[in-house]
C-alpha cells in the first residue's frame, strides 16, 4: 500500500480548504481600526465660557463632582434580578432578592436610581469590559478571544485615571489582568474560568473589600463578582442556588454602603444578562438587558425618578464616570453622558446650564474622534458624516451665541431654560445619531478577500470531485498529480516571499498561504487537463445514478441561505437523512432490485416476492428511522424559537431534586455504558479479535470495564448534592478530579496500545516442517514489491494445504489466523469506543443515551450501505456499462453512503445538546477533571472543542468503516448451522470468505479506495462549508447576519477543521494496521 502519498495528498487538500477559510475569515470578520490617540487635560476642547473661570485642583475639562467612586460589577446581573416588585407574593428564586437597592431608591429618591443597562452584543464578559472602559463598540470577532484576552491598547477610563495620578484598585475576575496589565495601584485577581465554582471569586473579594474601602487608599475601586454568572451557567436562574447568591450580593451591598463616605459615588452594574438556561453571548432581550444602580449619600438628582426605569446604553457609563471624577473622556468614546447626574443643587436654569456644558464637552470629544477615524478608515459613509458634521456645527454655533447672551445677562432664567433644553436636545440627537452610524458601519468587510476565499473553497471542492473520479479509473494517479501542484505552490510562495523582502513590506502569511494554495490548485488542474482531457469526464447516465444523493446535498446547501432553515436545522438534518435513505430504498424497489419473480404465472399476474435481503434492508431502514426519531429528544433550543423548551436530558443529574428519578437515570446511564462494552466485546469475539493475549486485546478485556467503572464513579460523585455530603466534601473534591483523570489516563493508554500494537489477530501455527512457504526472493523481504509477491503465495500455500488436508482426510492443519478478516475494522471499533468513552465523560450524564443512539445509528447505516451495495450491484453495472470483472475490482464507496454518514454527523451535533450559537457552548466541559482554573487556554479549548464537535470526531474517525464494512459482512455468521459440504465446495468457500484480506490482494486499489473515500468526505464537507461561506458573503447586510449566518459560518468552519483532521487520523490508523499486517505476514513467511 502507498501510505505516505495518500496521506500527503489528503493533507494537501485540507491545506487548500484551510487557506480558503482563513482568507475568507480575514475579509468577513475584520475588527474596526483602533486609534492610538489619547485624550489629555491640555486638549483645547472646551475653552471656559468666562475668562475668570478656572478649574479646581484635580479636575480636567470640567469640575469634578466626586473624588472617589466604587464600581461593583455583578456579572450577569439581569435587570429582573435587581428590580423589586413588592406585589409578588411568591417570587421566583431570582426575584426580589436585592431588596436593599429598592429600599435605598424608595427612601432616598434624589440619591439613588435604577436603570436598564443595555449591553451591545456580543454579550461575552471580555467584550463588555471593553465597552465599559473604552466607551466604544467591540466587534463580532472579539468574542473568539473571550478566554484568550489581549491587553487593551485603546484609550480607556483606567488609562486616563492613571495618567492623572488617580489610584485604581481592583478585585475579582482575572480577565481584567489580561486586559489591563500593570494598570492597577493594587489588585486582587481570582480565577474566573471555572463556571462550576460559585464562591471562590466572591469570597475572595469580600475578604478584601471592606478593609480596602476603610483604608481610603484608592480613587476608583472596582469589584467584579462572578457568583451570579457562574450560578446561571451551572444551575440556571430559576434555582435555589441563585436565590442564595443574590441574597449574598444584597448583604454585601448593605455592608458596603455603611462603609462609604459622603464624597463617594457607588455604581452597581451588570455587564450583561442571561437567558432562561443561564447562558449569554448573543443578542436576545434577556442577554442584553442588564441593570445599573447609582447611589450617593449626597443628592444626585434634581427630579424624582420616572415610573419606568430609563434604558441607557452601557457605553454611556464611560463619559459619565470620567467627567464625574474629573478626568478626560477616553479618545474613542462614542457614549453619551448621563446628564441628570450633573444637575447640582441650584435652580432649574442652573441645572440645565450645567448639563449643557457636559453635553458640549461630550459632543466635541465625539466629533474629534469621528474626524480622526474618518482619516484612517473609509468605513463610515461620507454622506452620513457630512450630516453629522452639519448637526454638530449648528449646535456648537447656537451654543456659542447662547453663552454670550447668558454672560451678558441678556436672558432671564424663565427665558433661558427653554432655550437650554432645546439645545441639549440637539446635542443629544447628534450623539445618538453618531453612535447609530458607528454601530451600523463597523461591520466592515473586505470584498476582495471574501471572494478570494470563496473561490479557493469552491476550487478545492471541484478538485476533490475530480480527484475522486480519477482515483476510480487510475490507481496511482495521486503520485503524479501531487508533485506538480506542490512545486507550483512552493515556487509562488518563494517568489512572493522574496518580493516582500526586497520591497521591505510586511509579510502577510495568510495571503502568502492563499496565493500558494491557488497556484497549487492551478497546477493540479493544468496537469489533469493535459493528461486526462476526456477520460475523467462522466457520462450523463453516471450523473443520473448520483441524482438522489447529490439532490439531497444541494437541498441542504441551499437551505443555508435561509435564516429560518438554519434556525430549524436541528430538524432539517434528520429529515434529510431519513429522506435520502427512504428515497434510495424506493429507487431499489422501482428498479426491481428488492423483488424476485417466482415463475411465469406470477410474472404474468404481476406478482413477485421480496428477497430475504430486502426484508433485512427494510428492517434496517425502520431501525434507522426509529433512531432518528428518538434523537430528537436531546435537543437544545435557540432563542429565535420562543415556544421551544430545552430537553430535560441536557441538564446534569445534580439538577434533579427527585432522588428516585436521579437514581433511576443514573442506573440507566451506567447500564447503557456496560451494554456498550458488552456489544463491542461480543462483536470482536464473534470475528475472532479477542483470542490473542496481545496487550491491546487484554486492554479491551479488562481496560474497557475499568473505564466504565471510573465514569460511573465520577457520575455518582458529580451528581451528589454538595451540601449534603458534610465532612466528605474534601474527599468528594478529590474524587471529582481523580476519576476523570483515570479515564483520561486509561483512554490514552488504550490509544497508545492501538498505535503501537494494532493487530488483534491470533495465529495458531501447526504446519508441517516440510511445508514451508516458498518465495522467489531469498532472505528477508526488503521492499513492498517483495510483499506484493509474498502475500499471494502465502494465501495459495494456505489454500493448497487446506486442499491437501481435505483430499487426504488428514487432521494436520496449516495456519489458523483468528481475526485476520476483520483486523482493520477491529482497530477502528476499538478506537471509536475509547473516543466515545472520553466524549461521554465531557457531556452530562443523560446525554450518554444520545451517544448510544449515535453508535446504534452508525451501525445501522453501515449495514444499510452494505445491503444496498449488494442489491444495487447489477443496477450499477447496467447504468455505467461496466463488465463484472471491473466492478469486482472496484472498492469504491458510493456517494449516498458518504452523504448519509455526514448527515448523521450533523444530526448528532444537535442531538448531543449543541447549536451553532455561542450561548449553547458547554463551557462546563473545560473543568471535567479540573477543580481549579487552568494555567493555559489550550487545554480548556481542546476539551470544549471535543465536547462541541463530538459527533464530527466520531463519524470522521469512523469514516473508513464505509469502505471496510462490506468486506467484514462477507463472512456469514459462524453460529448458523450449515449442511455438510463437499471438500471442493468448502475450499471454494475458504477462498471466497477472505473478508478484509481481499483489500490486500490489490494494494494499489486499496490505497486508491482510501484516497477516494477521503476525497468524497472532504467534498461533501467542503460543499456544505461553501454554502455557509456564500450565504455569509451574500447576506452580509442581512438583519440576521451576526445572529444566524456568522455563527453558523464559524461553527461550520471549525467543524470542517476538526472533521478533516480526524479523517486523516482515521485513515492513518487503517494504514498503521496495514503496516502491522505486512509485518505479521513477513514474520509468518520466515517461519
Amino acid at each position: 500500500m502507498q501510505r505516505w502519498p495518500v496521506l500527503l495528498f489528503l493533507a494537501w487538500v485540507c491545506f487548500l480548504f484551510f487557506a480558503g477559510i482563513g482568507l475568507f475569515m480575514s475579509g468577513f470578520l475584520l475588527t474596526r481600526i483602533e486609534l492610538a490617540n489619547s485624550s489629555s487635560c491640555s486638549d483645547p476642547l472646551v475653552p471656559p465660557p468666562w475668562d475668570e473661570q478656572s478649574l479646581p485642583p484635580g479636575s480636567c475639562w470640567l469640575p469634578r463632582r466626586f473624588p472617589k467612586a466604587v464600581l461593583v460589577i455583578i456579572d450577569a446581573l439581569r435587570f429582573e434580578f435587581a428590580r423589586f416588585n413588592p406585589a409578588k407574593a411568591s417570587p421566583l428564586p431570582y426575584e426580589n432578592k436585592l431588596g436593599f437597592l429598592h429600599r435605598l431608591a424608595s427612601s432616598q429618591p434624589r440619591h439613588a436610581r435604577l436603570y436598564r443597562f443595555r449591553a451591545d452584543p456580543p454579550t461575552a464578559t471580555m467584550q463588555r469590559i471593553k465597552g465599559l472602559t473604552t466607551g466604544s463598540l467591540p466587534t463580532f470577532i472579539d468574542v473568539g478571544s473571550n478566554f484568550a484576552t489581549y491587553a487593551i491598547q485603546e484609550d480607556n477610563l483606567l488609562a486616563q485615571l492613571g495618567q492623572n495620578g488617580r489610584r485604581v484598585v481592583f478585585m475579582g475576575d482575572d480577565t481584567w489582568e489580561g486586559l489591563f496589565p500593570n494598570k492597577f495601584f493594587r489588585s486582587y485577581f481570582f480565577p474566573s474560568f471555572n463556571v462550576k465554582d460559585l464562591h471562590t471569586v466572591d469570597n475572595g473579594i469580600l475578604q478584601h473589600l471592606y478593609p480596602t474601602v476603610d483604608s481610603g487608599e484608592w480613587d476608583l475601586l472596582i469589584a467584579h463578582f462572578l457568583g451570579v454568572d457562574h450560578c446561571g451557567h451551572k444551575h440556571g436562574p430559576d434555582h435555589p442556588e441563585m436565590a442564595k447568591k443574590l441574597t449574598q450580593m444584597n448583604e454585601m451591598l448593605r455592608s458596603l454602603v455603611e462603609h462609604l463616605g459622603n464624597d463617594t459615588l457607588l455604581l452597581v452594574a451588570g455587564d450583561h444578562g442571561m437567558t432562561e438556561t443561564g447562558d449569554h453571548g448573543g443578542d436576545s432581550e434577556k442577554e442584553v438587558n442588564a441593570a445599573l444602580f447609582v447611589y450617593s449619600k449626597t443628592p444626585l438628582f434634581d427630579t424624582d425618578p420616572p415610573e419606568e426605569p430609563e434604558a441607557i446604553p452601557q457605553v454611556n457609563l464611560v463619559p459619565t464616570v470620567a467627567l464625574l471624577l474629573g478626568v478626560p473622556i477616553p479618545y474613542s468614546n462614542i457614549g453619551e453622558v448621563m446628564a441628570e447626574l450633573f444637575s447640582g443643587d441650584g435652580d432649574a436654569a442652573s441645572a440645565a446650564l450645567q448639563q449643557l456644558s457636559v453635553y458640549h464637552v461630550n459632543a466635541k470629544q465625539v466629533d474629534r474622534f469621528l474626524r480622526s477615524y474618518s482619516q484612517v478608515a473609509q468605513d463610515l459613509p461620507a454622506e452620513q458624516l457630512q450630516r453629522l458634521q452639519e448637526l454638530f456645527s449648528s449646535a456648537v454655533e447656537e451654543h456659542t451665541q447662547l453663552l454670550a447672551q447668558v454672560q451678558g445677562a441678556m436672558l432671564t432664567p424663565p427665558e433661558m431654560e427653554p432655550r437650554l433644553r432645546s439645545l441639549i436636545s440637539r446635542f443629544q440627537l447628534y450623539l445618538r445619531e453618531a453612535r447609530a452610524v458607528c454601530t451600523q458601519s463597523w461591520a466592515r468587510f473586505h470584498p476582495l478577500r471574501m471572494v478570494g476565499g470563496c473561490a479557493l473553497i469552491a476550487a478545492s471542492c471541484l478538485l476533490c470531485y475530480v480527484a475522486s473520479e480519477l482515483a476510480a479509473v487510475s490507481d496511482s494517479f495521486y503520485r503524479s498529480c501531487l508533485l506538480y501542484p506542490l512545486l507550483w505552490g512552493l515556487v509562488v510562495a518563494v517568489l512572493l516571499g522574496l518580493a516582500c523582502t526586497f520591497t521591505q513590506e510586511g509579510l502577510d502569511l495568510l495571503l502568502l498561504s492563499s496565493c500558494a494554495a491557488a497556484a497549487s490548485q492551478l497546477g493540479f488542474f493544468w496537469h489533469w487537463w493535459g493528461r486526462h482531457p476526456k477520460r475523467a469526464r462522466l457520462r450523463l447516465r453516471a450523473w443520473l445514478v448520483l441524482a438522489f444523493p447529490m439532490g439531497i446535498l444541494l437541498f441542504r446547501c441551499g437551505a443555508m441561505f435561509s435564516d429560518s432553515f438554519v434556525v430549524a436545522e436541528a430538524r432539517v438534518a434528520p429529515f434529510l437523512l431519513a429522506s435520502l435513505v427512504t428515497l434510495l430504498v424506493g429507487k431499489l424497489h422501482w428498479d426491481g432490485r428488492l423483488t424476485v419473480p417466482e415463475g411465469p404465472r406470477q410474472q404474468l399476474l404481476g406478482f413477485s416476492s421480496y428477497r430475504k435481503e430486502s426484508w433485512y434492508l427494510l428492517c434496517l431502514v425502520a431501525a434507522l428511522l426509529l433512531c432518528v426519531r428518538l434523537s430528537g429528544f436531546f435537543h437544545q433550543c435557540r432563542e429565535e424559537i420562543p415556544q421551544c423548551r430545552p430537553s430535560v436530558f441536557l441538564a446534569p443529574l445534580a439538577s434533579l431534586r427527585n432522588t428516585r428519578a436521579k437514581n433511576l437515570f443514573y442506573l440507566l446511564c451506567v447500564a447503557l455504558l456496560a451494554g456498550m462494552v458488552y456489544a463491542v466485546r461480543s462483536w470482536l469475539r464473534h470475528y475472532g479479535n479477542l483470542n490473542s493475549s496481545d496487550p491491546l486485546v487484554l486492554f479491551v478485556r479488562w481496560g474497557f470495564p475499568l473505564v466504565v467503572l471510573c465514569i460511573a464513579c465520577y457520575w455518582a460523585v458529580a451528581s451528589s448534592a454538595e451540601d449534603s455530603l458534610g465532612k466528605l466534601q474534601e474527599l468528594v473534591q478529590v474524587a471529582v478530579v481523580a476519576f476523570p483523570w483515570a479515564v483520561y489516563g486509561l483512554t490514552s493508554v488504550g490509544l497508545l496500545l492501538l498505535l503501537c500494537h494494532p493487530m488483534t489477530v491470533f495465529a495458531k501455527d501447526t504446519r508441517e516442517s516440510a511445508g514451508s512457504i516458498v518465495t522467489p526472493y531469498q532472505g528477508v523481504p526488503s521492499s513492498e514489491v517483495d510483499f506484493l509477491h509474498v502475500i499471494p503465495q502465502i494465501y495459495r500455500r494456505m489454500q493448497e494445504s487446506q486442499k491437501n488436508r481435505l483430499e487426504r482426510g488428514s487432521c494436520r492443519a496449516t495456519v489458523a489466523a483468528y481475526g485476520l478478516g476483520s483486523v482493520y475494522s477491529a482497530a477502528l471499533v476499538i478506537a471509536l469506543t475509547l473516543l466515545g468513552f472520553l466524549l461521554m465523560l465531557l457531556h452530562s450524564e443523560r446525554l450518554s443515551l444520545a451517544f448510544l443512539l449515535l453508535f446504534l445509528e452508525a451501525f445501522v447505516l453501515l449495514h444499510i450501505h452494505t445491503r444496498f451495495f449488494g442489491l444495487s450491484c447489477s443496477l450499477i453495472l447496467i447504468s455505467l456499462s461496466l463488465s463484472p470483472p471491473s466492478l469486482s475490482e472496484s472498492f469504491s464507496v458510493p456517494w449516498f453512503a458518504v452523504i448519509s454518514w455526514l448527515l448523521a454527523a450533523s444530526q448528532f451535533f444537535y442531538s448531543t445538546g449543541h447549536q451553532p450559537i455561542f450561548p449553547a457552548i458547554h463551557w462546563n466541559a473545560a473543568f471535567v477533571g479540573f477543580h481549579l482554573d487552568h494555567s493555559t487556554n489550550l487545554l480548556p479549548a481542546v476539551l470544549v472543542g471535543a465536547n462541541t464537535f463530538a459527533s464530527h470526531i466520531l463519524f470522521a474517525v469512523g469514516c473508513p468503516l464505509l469502505l471496510l464494512w462490506p468486506f467484514v459482512c462477507e463472512m456469514p455468521s459462524s453460529q448458523k448451522k450449515k449442511p455438510k459440504k463437499e471438500p471442493q465446495e468448502e475450499l471454494q468457500e475458504v477462498e471466497e470468505h477472505m473478508m478484509e484480506m481481499r483489500l490486500r490482494e490489490s494494494p494499489e486499489k486499496f490505497s486508491a479506495a482510501l484516497l477516494q473515500l477521503g476525497l468524497k468526505y472532504l467534498f461533501v464537507l467542503g460543499t456544505q462549508l461553501l454554502a455557509c461561506v456564500c450565504a455569509a458573503m451574500i447576506l452580509r447586510r442581512h438583519l440576521m447576519v451576526w445572529k444566524v449566518f456568522a455563527p453558523k459560518f464559524l461553527f461550520e468552519s471549525l467543524g470542517f477543521v476538526v472533521s478533516s483532521i480526524c479523517l486523516l487520523l482515521g485513515i492513518s490508523l487503517v494504514m498503521r494496521v496495514d503496516c502491522a499486517v505486512s509485518t505479521w505476514f513477513s514474520q509468518l513467511q520466515l517461519r
